[in-house]
């Protein structure tokens, strides 16, 4: 079976990158990185990049043994174990009990699994890769990889990009930015905004990829809950290391992972005594999609604006789009907190705001 578009976990993506990486790593970064950082710099020799070689699995000369193994957890999942790997370290129903055992919902069963050699990850994934994923299949290695980086490590991150193709982030792919939760929490589209952060940018901005940066912390957040607190943080910028909050978000997108939107509903009746400025507080936890819509009564020609949290800021307008409404559609780019003003002009009578937010 072939794998398209393989997201490879990377050593390093270029020469450049990884001096820039490196320098900025002993500033900022936590001080238990900075050795496995040089490790996955220097431990293997290959040219330049990480290309990706979707038909390499089909063509492999590996076999494997193994298939679907039902764990301790009542759960299926199919893992492939490299016949290269020795059978007394290296069992599908090893690997299987280890996949049940992450932080995961119902999308285990859905991942075909393929255990390998380091060399046999890197015919199939690309020269400079410790494993990769794409669509339901993972490549990750079953034996010592480079000095103090684990096969698990390398399962864990994969295993992260296999939640995020089952999450949703609309109108963004979560394969990209990572999934809703932890994407609002880490702002990514505020940096990606302001050039900081390179959705699905596999070559030069590896480590500045939120879908990248999402799988690492997906590693963080599952190694934390097996007692683990090493905290390496070893390919990803260091402005995408998680806090609390961060760590908390993706444990929700994996456990409590969001499907849709909300609508609340305001009402407010504008009679002769009424204040003509009404402010609608619009709590935005999570970035996506905004509408609004403002139903008024016939003779009124009220003005809508959504508004910023320092109530001054006008970020845009509502225009009409039929005889008693008016809307208006954005999105949500970190802005935490919004309101919606209505002005009443014309007409007194019920005004009712319709509010769909992430």
């Amino acid at each position: 079976m072939a794998l398209p578009s393989l997201r490879p976990l990377a050593i390093f993506v270029s020469g450049a990158l990884l001096v820039v990486a490196l320098a900025v790593s002993a500033a900022e970064m936590p001080a238990a990185a900075t050795s496995s950082t040089a490790a996955y710099a220097s431990s293997i020799d290959a040219a330049p990049g990480t290309s990706l070689r979707p038909a390499r699995l089909a063509r492999a000369a590996t076999t494997f043994r193994g298939g679907p193994v039902t764990t301790s957890t009542g759960e299926t999942v199919d893992v492939r174990v490299s016949d290269t790997l020795p059978l007394e370290t290296s069992t599908p129903e090893g690997w299987a009990e280890f996949l049940t055992g992450l932080t995961h919902g119902p999308e285990v069963t859905l991942l075909t699994t393929y255990i390998t050699t380091l060399d046999e990850v890197q015919d199939i994934c690309g020269s400079r890769a410790l494993g990769c994923y794409s669509r339901d299949q993972m490549v990750a290695p079953g034996d010592a990889t480079v000095p103090d980086v684990s096969p698990e490590e390398v399962v864990r991150h994969e295993y992260g990009h296999h939640v995020a193709m089952h999450r949703l982030n609309s109108p963004w792919a979560a394969i990209d930015w990572g999934p809703k939760e932890w994407a609002s929490a880490a702002d990514v589209c505020a940096r990606t905004y302001r050039k900081e952060a390179f959705p699905g940018d596999e070559g030069s901005n590896y480590a500045r990829n939120p879908g990248e940066a999402w799988a690492e912390v997906y590693r963080l957040m599952d190694e934390r809950r097996a007692g683990i607190v090493t905290a390496t943080w070893p390919i990803i910028a260091p402005s995408f290391y998680p806090d609390e909050a961060a760590l908390l978000a993706a444990e929700r997108a994996v456990l409590q992972p969001w499907s849709t939107g909300k609508t609340t509903l305001f009402t407010r009746v504008f009679g002769k005594k009424t204040k003509k400025v009404w402010w609608v507080p619009l709590p935005t936890p999570l970035d996506g999609d905004l509408r609004i819509s403002v139903t008024v009564p016939n003779g009124a020609n009220p003005e809508v604006a959504l508004v910023g949290a320092d109530r001054r800021t006008v970020i845009r307008r509502a225009q009409w789009v039929g005889q008693r409404v008016k809307r208006l559609t954005g999105s949500i780019c970190g802005q935490r907190s919004l309101f919606v003003r209505v002005t009443q002009s014309g007409a007194l009578g019920r005004v009712r705001v319709s509010a769909a937010t992430p």
